[in-house]
């Protein structure tokens, strides 16, 4: 177990954090704080509700209106829908169902086993320990690819990865959340993501120029070589940062007795490890000999796989079950772990059970982010602020820095990539588009915003899901121990990868696929 080392002498990082923390941590607890919010939510809408702002709803073309959530018709919708809202919290039933398998694969020690060989692994001599962080971050941001799912595998994953390697594991937690969502829009694999941002990019141009295509590949060169950048800030930042303040201040104070260790396997425990990555293996061939043909039933109606309608990225949280469960059953019956199904649903049952806090805490924030979006509150400020920027008329470089910090604004009040997208490009895509910046480059900026400053909002869906998982490990995390946490990454994360487009741009190199900097583009 790491312990508390006293230390007499703190830099001004770490008095500046640890201050933060302990204000963040002395609000109410998150579940009370959401509640809160709900309240002042539904004072607000009611106190400005008949003020015209004059604000334009920028896919409707009407006033926008903030709406009095505590009117009767607003309160009778909000009591009926209750249930489903919280039923309908995209994150729920993505964290449970993912869990079941995840469950198993622990219950069982199939968990436990692959780590301790992972980490036993040398590259040229060299501990994969040293390696640690960076590819943790790595995984988290090529987790991206499959929407959600770093949230409730990568994460946790890489809080018991440094927990067996000797390291602090909410550093694990930190290092791997900075990939999840700090560099949800760099990947070198395609995703969902690019498309979908592509789209509403395109209608946004096509106000200015109404044939304009763009392609939905346009940024994959930029976001590619960010993985880079991404990966590089938070092993620097992990291992320099944040894991030493750590282990000055955080203890370990919660039951770990059920982590792994760093010991050797077991004859029996290696034979069962290959079996269970046969599995693995069967599985993936099966997966991919039902998703390659045209005509199969994974793919959507214009025969695409990775789309967001399409049936495969719609499975993708059934598929987290079935690759950790099966696997995890395999498992646990070679190496005896396991006797029976009842144990398998042991497995499952214990999961549950800790997820009790984050069901609590999940029925609260569901309440508050539908209230909050349906009182057009949010919306009222990113348009306000949208329009500061616009009479701004700044020179082409610090509009698209102002893009970048209007997008880290909006995203303290929008969670959704999507939702805050459709508000901003309708205005800013044709507004830089007279300027003289293309659509691409807009977008560009418009994802380095959004993804450095999701680490930072307690209303990202899945940030009371990382609040619980350091709460394994550390009793007294809260709201200000993760803020703490993830503030540096977020500051480097914006300072670094803003940069990084500023010299992508001055070097003339293509954001991507038949995407330049300029508008018209330039022959």
């Amino acid at each position: 177990m790491i312990e508390n080392s006293p230390n007499s002498q703190r830099s001004w990082l770490e008095s500046a954090l640890g201050a933060i923390e302990r204000i963040g941590n002395r609000l109410p607890d998150p579940a009370v704080l959401f509640f809160i919010l709900l309240i002042v939510t539904w004072i607000l809408s009611w106190a400005i509700s008949g003020i015209e702002f004059g604000a334009i709803h920028p896919q409707t073309g009407e006033p926008i209106q903030v709406i009095n959530q505590l009117s009767g018709p607003a309160m009778a919708e909000f009591l009926s829908g209750m249930v489903r809202t919280f039923v309908l919290f995209a994150p729920l039933g993505v964290v449970l169902v993912a869990m079941l398998g995840v469950g198993v694969a622990e219950h069982t020690g199939f968990i436990n086993a692959a780590l301790r060989k992972i980490l036993a692994v040398q590259f040229f001599g060299i501990s994969s320990k040293v390696f640690l962080a960076p590819l943790v971050v790595f995984v988290g941001v090529v987790s991206s690819t499959a929407v959600d799912a770093g949230y409730v595998v990568v994460i946790p994953l890489g809080a018991v990865m440094f927990y067996a390697a000797g390291r602090h594991p909410l550093a694990g937690i930190a290092a791997a959340f900075s990939g999840v969502s700090g560099g949800f829009s760099a990947n070198f694999i395609p995703s969902a993501l690019d498309p979908m941002l592509a789209a509403i990019t395109q209608e946004a141009a096509q106000v200015i120029e109404p044939g304009l295509m763009v392609n939905p590949l346009s940024n994959w060169f930029f976001m590619s070589a960010s993985c880079l950048v991404v990966v590089l800030a938070g092993w620097w930042l992990t291992d320099r940062v944040i894991e030493p303040r750590l282990q000055k201040e955080t203890p370990i104070d919660a039951d770990t007795s059920d982590l792994p260790k760093m010991e050797p396997l077991q004859a029996n425990e290696l034979s069962a490890l290959r079996w269970a990555a046969a599995s693995i293996v069967i599985l993936a061939a099966v997966l991919t000999a039902i998703a390659l043909p045209e005509s199969s039933p994974l793919r959507d109606s214009q025969g695409q796989l990775g789309s967001f309608s399409s049936p495969m990225m719609l499975s993708i949280v059934p598929f987290i079950l079935i690759f950790f469960m099966i696997p995890g059953m395999v498992y646990g019956y070679k190496a005896n772990t396991i006797k029976t199904h009842r144990d398998v649903i042991e497995g499952m049952s214990k999961s549950m059970s800790s997820m009790g806090y984050y069901i609590v805490m999940a029925f609260f924030a569901a309440q508050f982010i539908a209230a909050f979006g349906q009182s057009n509150i949010g919306l009222l400020l990113a348009m306000n602020g949208a329009s500061l920027l616009e009479a701004m008329a700044l020179p082409a470089q610090l509009t698209i820095v102002g893009i970048l910090i209007l997008t880290v604004f909006v995203n303290l009040f929008v969670g959704s990539a999507s939702a805050k997208w459709l508000i901003i490009a309708p205005i800013f895509v044709p507004m830089l588009m007279q300027l003289g910046i293309s659509p691409e480059l807009t977008q560009a900026a418009y994802r380095i915003g959004d993804s450095s400053s999701n680490i930072i909002t307690p209303l990202l869906p899945y940030f009371p899901l990382v609040v619980v998982f350091c709460k394994r490990y550390y009793t007294g995390a809260g709201i200000g121990t993760l803020i703490s946490l993830m503030l540096p990454y977020s500051v480097m994360l914006f300072v670094i990868w803003t940069a990084f487009l500023m010299v992508f741009w001055a070097l003339g190199l293509p954001l991507g696929l038949q995407a330049g900097y300029s508008y018209p583009p330039i022959p």
